[in-house]
């Protein structure tokens, strides 16, 4: 059971990139709630506390975490080559891709929102964690199979 909810993106729900998919929430919906704060005022006159914008918030975090899971997925089938496609070690289970990690990005959007002060140091994290994986680990799934 433990291996179809944590293990290789392959056949788990859960993978080590999903760290990484609840830390990229987390910057892009701070990023997001900013624009739209910026959007409300400049063109409606009002404060974010005067309009509810959670609806339009969890839509675009979850459009662009569903438009990477595209994109990834295209990576992953060697749309962009084979070398591409043999650093992402396979494509990734059904679940992962659908659920787990649109829904990691969701929870981001909810830790930017309550606790602001954690973006930078989500960003910092989260870049260190793909100039690792990029270009220091030899594939994807190099951290998992190192556990």
């Amino acid at each position: 059971m433990i291996g179809y909810l944590w293990g290789l993106k392959t056949e788990a729900v859960f993978d080590v990139w999903s760290i990484e998919h609840l830390l990229s929430g987390i910057s892009v919906s701070n990023i997001i709630i900013s624009l739209h704060r910026h959007l409300y005022t400049k063109y409606f006159g009002l404060e974010r506390s005067e309009v509810r914008t959670n609806y339009f918030d969890i839509v675009n975090v979850l459009f662009l975490a569903y438009l990477w899971e595209t994109a990834e997925h295209y990576m992953e089938t060697g749309l962009i080559g084979t070398v591409v496609a043999d650093w992402f070690q396979g494509v990734e289970f059904w679940a992962n891709r659908i659920i787990a990690d649109p829904l990691a990005s969701v929870l981001g959007y909810y830790i930017a929102q309550r606790f602001p002060p954690l973006v930078n140091a989500a960003r910092v994290l989260s870049l260190v964690w793909l100039v690792v994986h990029i270009f220091i680990f030899p594939h994807s799934m190099y951290l998992h199979t190192l556990f």
